[in-house]
C-alpha cells in the first residue's frame, strides 16, 4: 500500500477507460491538481462522456483534467504545460496509457495561444493562482472556443465574467469552479 507521502504527488483517473489508474506527478511549485470530488462534479456537468470532443487543458500540470477527458472519450486533447518536469511526466503518462489522442506541448500558455490553430469544444483553465493569469487567458482563449463550446475555470479571486454566462458553479474550500459559455452564444439560443 502506498504511503501518504507517495499518494500526495499522484492523481487518480476517476472515470472512463483508464478509471482507477493512478499517475504520479513531480513536485512543482504552484501545481495543485483538481481534486477527485471536484473532477467528479465537473464531469457530471459535462455529461460524463466526451465522445468525439476536442479538449484543451491549458495549464495541464498533473494532467488531471485533460487525461480525465481523454479517458472519457475525447477525440483530441491538447495538454499545454510550461514546466519541463511536469511536461516530461505528462509525456510518460501518455506512453503508459497509450493515449494517442493526447498531444503534450511544452509552452507558456499566453505565448502558445498566440500561435495556436484549431478550435476546442471544452477548454480547461486552472492557472497557478499566484500568477493571476485567468483574466488575460480568458480573453485570449476565446477565439479557440468552438461555437457552443464551454470553458471550465478554477480560481481563488473571481475574474470579470461579464462576457460570460456562468452555466454551472461550485466551490471547494477557497477555490471556485465555473463552467462558462460566451454571452454571444447564449443570446443566439
Amino acid at each position: 500500500m502506498a504511503s501518504v507521502a507517495e499518494r500526495s504527488n499522484s492523481v487518480r483517473i476517476i472515470g472512463g477507460a483508464w478509471r482507477g489508474r493512478r499517475l504520479a506527478f513531480p513536485d512543482v511549485e504552484g501545481l495543485r491538481p483538481t481534486p477527485d470530488r471536484v473532477r467528479e462534479t465537473l464531469f457530471n456537468w459535462l455529461g460524463q462522456r466526451l465522445d468525439g470532443l476536442r479538449c484543451l487543458d491549458l495549464f495541464a500540470g498533473s494532467g488531471a483534467l485533460g487525461l480525465e477527458a481523454a479517458s472519457r472519450g475525447a477525440a483530441l486533447v491538447t495538454l499545454v504545460e510550461a514546466n519541463a518536469a511536469a511536461c516530461a511526466a505528462l509525456q510518460t503518462h501518455c506512453r503508459i496509457l497509450d493515449a494517442t489522442q493526447v498531444r503534450v506541448v511544452r509552452a507558456e500558455a499566453l505565448a502558445w495561444i498566440k500561435t495556436a490553430t484549431g478550435s476546442y469544444d471544452v477548454i480547461f483553465l486552472d492557472p497557478p493562482f499566484a500568477l493571476d493569469l485567468l483574466q488575460p487567458v480568458l480573453h485570449a482563449v476565446t477565439p479557440l472556443l468552438r461555437a457552443g463550446g464551454t470553458i471550465y475555470a478554477e480560481f481563488a479571486t473571481p475574474p470579470d465574467l461579464s462576457a460570460w454566462q456562468v452555466w454551472r458553479e461550485g466551490h471547494a474550500g477557497q477555490t471556485r469552479q465555473v463552467l462558462l459559455k460566451p454571452v454571444a452564444d447564449t443570446e443566439q439560443n
